[in-house]
């Protein structure tokens, strides 16, 4: 998927929240700065497992959000660099 661009907005990352630590790599990757790493929010962490919010505090309490979405190109660079698969591509509205 690499190099394949598209028109921007069309395809949005998704990040599963019981998967991402928030090690940045989409943040490095990412050419067009969809991402950010940040503090969980409290909604975002009330809606996690146990197991999951246990994984949450072990990483810091950390996890990649979209900072500005309308702006990926569907490269697929965020997708290949994640190290849990925390990211994939979804059709807007999906």
């Amino acid at each position: 998927m690499e190099g394949d661009c598209r028109e921007p907005g069309k395809l949005l990352p998704r990040i599963d929240r019981s998967r991402c630590e928030g090690k940045e790599d989409c943040v490095r990757v990412c050419p067009y700065h969809v991402f950010e790493v940040r503090p969980m929010d409290a909604g975002d962490r009330a809606a996690l497992g146990p197991l999951a919010r246990f994984k949450l505090w072990v990483h810091g309490g950390r996890q990649a959000y979209l900072k500005a979405p309308d702006d990926c190109h569907a490269c697929g660079l965020c997708v290949e660099a994640c190290p849990e698969h925390a990211i994939t591509l979804r059709a807007r509205g999906a």
